[in-house]
């Protein structure tokens, strides 16, 4: 699951402490048969207090940047 989020092997292999990468290409190719059907899509979402800021973060939504004095946040769909 975190190579799906952030397709860094080298951070995976750290993370589950793997001497050679080729133990943690196993994962790699797990991950790779598991979404080999899912898109990049997203739901957006804008958070004009915090409160809104919360209630999305509480409903796995991620933040991505700030515009126009709002949040935005996306989540996979």
């Amino acid at each position: 699951m975190e190579y799906h989020k952030t397709k860094d092997i080298i951070h995976v292999q750290q993370i589950l402490g793997h001497r050679d990468i080729k133990c943690t290409m196993i994962y790699i190719t797990l991950e790779n048969a598991l979404f080999q059907n899912t898109t990049e899509d997203y739901t957006s979402k804008v958070a004009h207090t915090l409160a809104e800021a919360c209630a999305l973060i509480d409903t796995s939504f991620e933040y991505v940047t700030d515009m126009d004095g709002a949040k935005i946040f996306r989540k996979r769909k």
